[in-house]
């Protein structure tokens, strides 16, 4: 057999080897992800209304805090819905991602329920871009991707704000832009 012909097998079967890994690894089942209860929270209780703009100010400061360390950039916008926005590297190409998510007020907790997501112009399932964000972004313990439901949860009972108080969510009405929180402040 000729040597080139050989060195051409070699090669595709290698290639091959390589895009049905690729393809396995992401899609294989991963990590089973639960979801913790909400942390009991008593105190003396702020009611806080806000606006999306403003909440969005605030989460941002708090995913910056929080994620200092990952290696992959999220942005958050709030409008009409929640998106986030990132790149993920797929072989030395850069992914721009775009997430729709409609919150939902669940136990004083936000749950992000995925409605679309973009990648690029490709046609990617939503599990699927959840599971590599997941994967790629070291989220901090109170964001938890779960891929499966097409969903991210938000434990606002496990973020930490001044002198141990606590958030709690009552009401996301992002169309009329309206947020109602409440601060549960410990009593000492």
């Amino acid at each position: 057999m000729n040597k080139w012909k050989v060195a051409f097998l070699l090669l595709a079967g290698s290639v091959m080897i390589t895009l049905v890994s690729v393809v396995y690894l992401l899609t294989a089942d991963g990590k089973q992800v639960t979801e913790q209860p909400p942390l009991p929270i008593e105190g003396n209780i702020l009611k806080v209304e806000t606006t999306a703009k403003e909440f969005e100010a605030i989460a941002k400061q708090y995913l910056t805090a929080a994620m200092k360390q990952s290696p992959v950039p999220v942005e958050i916008v709030i409008d009409e819905k929640i998106y986030l926005y990132s790149t993920l590297t797929i072989f030395n190409i850069e992914l721009p991602i775009q997430m729709d998510f409609n919150p939902v007020v669940k136990d004083g907790n936000i749950v992000l329920n995925q409605e679309a997501v973009h990648v690029g112009k490709a046609n990617i399932p939503p599990e699927f871009v959840l599971k590599m964000i997941d994967d790629a972004v070291d989220f901090p313990n109170w964001i938890t991707v779960k891929p499966d439901d097409e969903e991210i949860y938000v434990d606002l009972s496990r973020i930490n704000i001044a002198s141990g108080s606590r958030v709690r969510a009552k009401e996301i009405d992002l169309p009329n832009d309206k947020i109602e929180l409440e601060v549960v402040i410990p009593n000492e």
